[in-house]
């Protein structure tokens, strides 16, 4: 029951946000190109649900914008760390022990040692800030956290009755790899790819926060909130309503992971039974 609530609940704040980002596409209550200076810093209203910033834009339009950015730079950054990490961590399980799982495991290390962050400062320097450096420098980030995971999932499936029925009946490593081992470390990784999910719109906020996401014209979450520290005093909705926006999609990602974490784990499904 618990974990059914959290699934539906945080799948609602998922949806609200996605809702928001796809209409968004076709329509938002205000151009937010168009500035209206004299109606800037308006506080919510009937006219602006969410006020208005200090250009006279509309938040609630930004906000809708704003998630589609957040989201498609957490979804392909998570699709780089998945189509590139899973394989390595396949690859490094069907040769435990040997120098291509050794090198393989070091170059996470390595990129572990360097957070999203200076990874992102790294790329921008030398490509300048913007929404596909903030892409790449997540997506290479996440490329460990699946590889580890993948083989540690792995290496405890390779020693199994159908894996050595498989070896057995003359099947390659990779094949082995990719119709039995891939299935069933499926779930662990549906569950991370959420809480990747929801990392990647923190670090893209992030990111947008310091000048090193999206740039202007498109609005980002946390350029939001960047433009909103100076007027926190007189303003606080310019901060509130982006904040509140991470919060909603962050944890609707959060609460879902744990749901299908819980669903999908066939051991924590008996214990609390």
């Amino acid at each position: 029951m618990i974990r059914s609530r959290n699934l539906l609940l945080g799948g609602l704040l998922c949806l609200i946000v996605v809702a928001g980002a796809l209409v968004s596409f076709l329509w938002t209550p205000y151009d937010i190109t168009v500035l209206d200076i004299p109606n800037k810093l308006q506080t919510p209203s009937l006219q602006h649900p969410f006020g208005t910033d200090h250009f006279g834009r509309d938040i609630l339009s930004m906000i809708m914008i704003g998630a589609r950015t957040s989201l498609a730079v957490a979804i392909v950054a998570v699709g780089i760390g998945m189509g590139i990490g899973v394989p390595l961590g396949l690859w490094a399980a069907s040769n435990k022990g040997g120098w291509i799982d050794e090198i393989i495991m070091r170059g996470n290390d390595l990129v572990f040692a360097f957070p999203s962050l200076v990874i992102a400062i790294l790329i921008t320097a030398v490509m300048g800030a913007s929404a596909l450096n903030a892409i790449i420098a997540i997506g290479i980030f996440n490329i460990p956290v699946f590889a580890r995971l993948t083989r540690s999932g792995a290496l405890s499936l390779w020693e199994r009755e159908f894996i050595l029925a498989a070896r057995v009946a003359g099947k390659s490593k990779a094949r082995i790899s990719f119709e039995h081992i891939l299935p069933n470390v499926g779930n662990l990784l549906i569950v991370q790819g959420t809480i990747q999910f929801s990392l990647g719109i923190l670090a893209e906020a992030g990111l947008s926060y310091v000048g090193l996401g999206a740039q202007p014209p498109i609005p980002s979450w946390g350029r939001m909130l960047a433009d909103a520290q100076t007027m926190v005093s007189f303003a606080p909705h310019l901060a509130m309503v982006p904040g509140l926006a991470i919060i909603t999609a962050v944890l609707g990602l959060n609460l879902m992971g744990d749901g299908l974490r819980d669903l999908l784990d066939p051991r924590i499904r008996v214990v609390r039974q």
